[in-house]
C-alpha cells in the first residue's frame, strides 16, 4: 500500500503528540512489508509519518518540490530531513528550482499521484495559502485518491 501524507505544519506540542499517536495507530494497521510512505518530508506530519512508517519496517519515497526546498525549511529540521532523504528508497522531483507555493502544490500533486491513499492531518479549514493542506485534499478528491483525515478532537491551530 502506497500512502501519501499532507498536513499542517507548526502544530502545538500538545496537538503534535496526539497527531503522532494517531499516525502511529494508522501505520500499525498496515503490513510493514507492503507499506510505502510518500512524503515531501517537511517538518511536521510529513516527517512524523515517514518516521512512523520506517520504524514499522516500511519504506519511504521522498518528493522534493524544488531544488531550493531544503533551504526553505526551518534550520532545526535539516538533520531530520537529511536523515529521511538518506533512508528514502526513491526520490521524485518536480523539476522546479524555487521553493514557492506553486512548487509545493506541484510536489503534493506528485505525492497524490503516487499514492493509493492519502492521509491528511487537516483541521477541515480552507488553505491559508496556495498549496496548503486543503488544496492537496481538494486535488486528491478531484483525481479520485481516497483521503483519510486525522485531526484530534478539540485541537486548533494558531
Amino acid at each position: 500500500m502506497r500512502v501519501g501524507i499532507t498536513g499542517h505544519r507548526g502544530l502545538s506540542p500538545k496537538v503534535e503528540a496526539q497527531v503522532r499517536a494517531d499516525l502511529a495507530k494508522v501505520v500499525e494497521a498496515f503490513d510493514a512489508e507492503d507499506l510505502v510512505a510518500i512524503s515531501c518530508i517537511a517538518d511536521g506530519p510529513d516527517s512524523w509519518f515517514a518516521d512512523a512508517v520506517l520504524a514499522h519496517g516500511g519504506r519511504l519515497e521522498a518528493v522534493i518540490p524544488a531544488a531550493e526546498y531544503r533551504d526553505g525549511l526551518p534550520d532545526w529540521h535539516h538533520p531530520v530531513y537529511d536523515d529521511l532523504m538518506a533512508r528514502a528508497v526513491d526520490v521524485h522531483h518536480t523539476g522546479m528550482r524555487e521553493s514557492t507555493s506553486q512548487a509545493h502544490q506541484a510536489g503534493s500533486e506528485i505525492v497524490v499521484g503516487l499514492a493509493d491513499e492519502m492521509i491528511a492531518v487537516w483541521d477541515g479549514q480552507p488553505a491559508r495559502g496556495y498549496g496548503g493542506t486543503a488544496d492537496v485534499v481538494a486535488y486528491a478528491n478531484r483525481v479520485g485518491t481516497p483521503v483519510r483525515v486525522i485531526w484530534p478532537e478539540g485541537a486548533t491551530r494558531d
